[in-house]
C-alpha cells in the first residue's frame, strides 16, 4: 500500500481522481469500486472536470458500489443509486449497464449480497476501490 498525504480535502479528492484516470486511460475497461457519502465528491467533481475538459472517457469503465439502503428504491433521493447518479454517473458518459449498485429493495439479502460478490468476481474483480474517511474516521 501507498500513503499519499496532502494537505486538505480538495487535494485528497484531486489526487485520488488523479489516479483514477490514470487507471481509465491506461485500462479503459477497468472495474472501480465507488463510495458514497461527503467524502468523495470533491473526487467526483474532480472526475467530472477531467470528462469535460480532458475528454477522460468512461464508456468502457464498469463500477460497483459498495452499499445500498435496505428498502429504498433507485430513485429514493436518499439511496446510493441516486446518488452516485446525481454526483457522478449523469455527468460522465459511463453506460448504465456498466454501472452497478445492490439492490435496496430485495427481500432476500443474503442472496442479493452473494450474488453481487459474484458479479464482481466475474468481472476480474475490482481493480480500484475509492473509500471515504470523514473527520471522526
Amino acid at each position: 500500500m501507498k500513503v499519499i498525504c496532502v494537505e486538505n480535502e480538495l487535494a485528497a479528492g484531486q489526487e485520488a481522481a488523479r489516479l483514477i484516470s490514470a487507471l481509465i486511460r491506461l485500462k479503459p475497461n477497468c472495474c472501480l469500486g465507488l463510495a458514497t457519502g461527503a467524502s468523495p465528491i470533491t473526487t467526483y467533481n474532480e472526475l467530472i472536470r477531467m470528462y469535460e475538459e480532458e475528454g477522460l472517457d468512461f464508456s468502457q469503465v464498469n463500477t460497483f458500489n459498495l452499499d445500498e439502503y435496505i428498502g429504498l428504491d433507485a430513485d429514493h433521493p436518499q439511496s446510493y443509486a441516486y446518488f452516485m447518479d446525481k454526483h457522478l454517473f449523469s455527468k460522465v458518459n459511463i453506460k448504465k449497464e456498466n454501472t452497478h449498485i445492490p439492490d435496496g429493495k430485495t427481500l432476500r439479502v443474503d442472496q442479493t449480497c452473494s450474488a453481487y460478490d459474484k458479479k464482481i468476481e466475474n468481472s476480474g474483480g475490482l481493480d480500484l476501490q475509492l473509500l471515504g474517511i470523514g473527520r471522526n474516521g
